[in-house]
């Protein structure tokens, strides 16, 4: 038999991440970007961390073939560095 997983859901709960950091890492501007973002022309995927990672999040940015990513704690805090 499979070990079970919990999953904790709260769809309340938001983390803000600087637009500008992620717009820097495509060479985009932050106002594009944010453009970009609100057109649906970037999406982007959030994990939260369990265990050792408990409290961190990973998120990854997708703008056509180009992907960026963040692991970034509870406040949105950049932790270690953008991955491209």
């Amino acid at each position: 038999m499979a070990k079970s997983i919990p999953i904790r859901l709260n769809p309340k709960f938001e983390i803000e991440i600087d637009g500008a950091q992620v717009a820097s890492a495509f060479g985009l501007a932050t106002d594009e970007f944010k453009r970009l973002l609100d057109d649906r022309k970037i999406a982007h995927l959030c994990e939260r961390g369990t265990g050792a990672d408990e409290g961190l999040y990973r998120t990854t940015f997708y703008y056509g073939q180009k992907r960026v990513r963040l692991v970034v704690d509870r406040e949105g805090r950049l932790v270690g560095a953008i991955e491209r």
